[in-house]
């Protein structure tokens, strides 16, 4: 199955680049033509990048690192935080706040303050605090839940990032580049591909494009996860093989198998013969049940 195709990508506009003025030279080798005073982007290595990110993206989440999400534009917000839930990755949508990866020891503080006063709200606390009291711990906790409840349980900084635009998440980028993060980007024809590790060349403007864009990279999480669960299923049925010589309380004992009448009628038929001929070896009985309860009508 195709990671993406050419017509998903021309259907939602990612082949639009800016204004010709308005472009980065450094993006020369993205750029396909010029129509109309808009650069238009090469889709063929739009989707060669995209194949690349995808690969990535799979490796990292299935060596059990995380994804950070990061889109502030209004346009992205939207797509970012829906892609972002339905993965089970973390997100950033409103605003990316400075030393968030380079300074995340403070940023867990802000983190425990969040999750401490959601706490106090459901335990029965504010019943015990004035109007005023619970007006100011509500405006503080709004205010954390718009900036880092995408990021909540995030326990660590994460393995990978994924950023639209560039241009706007400039702290986001230089904060990765300085902790040694890879990063997957959207990079349009006015962005600086450079010390972008994984740069993805489209239009980073269009709603379309850019929920084409995210949900790629969340598809990507998606396969990682169910390759896991496959090993996990399959060294459970590993475990199954091993354990099948062990005597468990729902194995079949000896005693408990049914009793096949007439193998039994002949065996003991044999015996009395051999006792009859004087033979000294005895046998024992094939099964240890009383004749006379089994034949008791031939008695």
């Amino acid at each position: 199955m195709a990671v993406v195709t050419m017509k998903s990508l021309l259907e939602s506009g990612v082949h639009f680049g800016h204004q010709v003025k308005r472009w980065d030279p450094r993006m020369k080798k993205y750029i396909f033509a010029e129509r109309n005073g808009i650069h238009i982007i090469d889709l063929q290595k739009t989707i060669q990048a995209i194949k690349d990110a995808y690969e990535v993206v799979r490796k990292t989440v299935a060596s059990g690192k995380t994804v950070l999400f990061v889109g502030t534009k209004k346009q992205a917000q939207q797509a970012i935080q829906k892609e972002a839930e339905r993965c089970g990755m973390f997100h950033v949508n409103n605003r990316w706040l400075g030393g968030m990866l380079t300074n995340f020891v403070t940023i867990k503080k802000s983190l425990l303050r969040l999750k401490k006063l959601e706490k106090m709200e459901v335990d029965g606390t504010f019943e015990n605090l004035t109007k005023k009291e619970i007006s100011s711990l509500g405006k503080e906790r709004a205010k954390l839940q718009k900036n880092l409840g995408g990021i909540k349980e995030m326990k660590d900084i994460p393995g990978i990032l994924f950023i639209i635009d560039t241009r706007k998440e400039a702290i986001a980028v230089a904060e990765a580049q300085r902790m040694g993060i890879p990063i997957v980007a959207v990079v349009d024809t006015n962005c600086n591909p450079d010390g972008i590790n994984y740069p993805i060349p489209g239009n980073d403007d269009a709603i379309r494009a850019i929920t084409l864009f995210t949900q790629i990279v969340a598809n990507a999480v998606v396969e990682a996860d169910n390759e896991a669960g496959l090993k996990i299923i399959e060294t459970l049925g590993e475990e199954d093989e091993d354990m099948a010589g062990v005597m468990t309380d729902a194995s079949v004992r000896e005693e408990d198998k049914e009793i096949d009448i007439a193998k039994y009628a002949e065996g003991e038929a044999k015996a009395g013969e051999d006792a009859v001929k004087g033979e000294d070896a005895e046998e024992e009985d094939p099964l240890p049940v009383d004749v006379d309860k089994v034949y008791g009508e031939d008695a």
